[in-house]
């Protein structure tokens, strides 16, 4: 999706009752930033929406970039915000093999995912969160937003939609699993926002 560098483009800050509508869609689809949601946009902040091609939408407070919008879909944190609330977010873990096609903007396939060390969700149940196996407790459903971490890293590396969820993925074992993502070295983590 950023393959390309962005140039920054100029930012118009919102209104009040669109930065309650964001918050409110942010804890709607990740319930577990609930307790830092008052560090991440502060009732009293300015946030700022930076256009970006595509017709993609990038939400900024005091130049730190938090999240993005395409089309008018569903929000997706930015990997800076990711990287600061890294448990908050759902998330799947790549093998070793899969990292260098990830951070070259490759499509993420199902094998990175269903081999030694990858790790999809184990579909446990209970709260919602990492187990002590680094495993997703609830299976995730396709469209959902999804961080993607990566064997013997502590920095999540990718962010996006999967295609297909994560019990198919288990069951076919082959094919695509996120397509467009945001990744580390990407026009997104590039950009300049001041």
């Amino acid at each position: 999706m950023f393959k390309k560098d962005i140039s920054a483009a100029p930012k118009s800050k919102l209104k009040s009752s669109v930065q309650r509508a964001l918050r409110q869609s942010l804890l709607t689809t990740f319930p577990l930033l609930n307790p830092y949601i008052d560090e991440i946009l502060p009732k009293k902040g300015s946030l700022e929406a930076m256009k970006l091609p595509d017709r993609c939408t990038l939400y900024v407070l005091d130049g730190q970039p938090l999240f993005f919008q395409q089309d008018s879909v569903t929000l997706l944190p930015h990997l800076r915000l990711v990287h600061r609330f890294p448990r908050a977010f759902p998330s799947i873990r790549i093998d070793r093999g899969a990292i260098r096609f990830v951070l070259s903007g490759a499509t993420l396939m199902a094998p990175g995912l269903t081999s030694a060390g990858g790790r999809l969700p184990s579909g446990a149940g209970g709260d919602e969160g990492l187990d002590d196996d680094e495993r997703w407790t609830r299976e995730l459903e396709k469209g959902e937003p999804v961080v993607v971490r990566a064997e013997g890293k502590t920095e999540a590396c990718a962010v996006g939609f999967l295609v297909m969820g994560t019990q198919e993925i288990k069951e076919k074992g082959k094919g695509p699993v996120i397509e467009d993502a945001h990744y580390l070295g990407d026009g997104l983590w590039k950009i300049t926002t001041d």
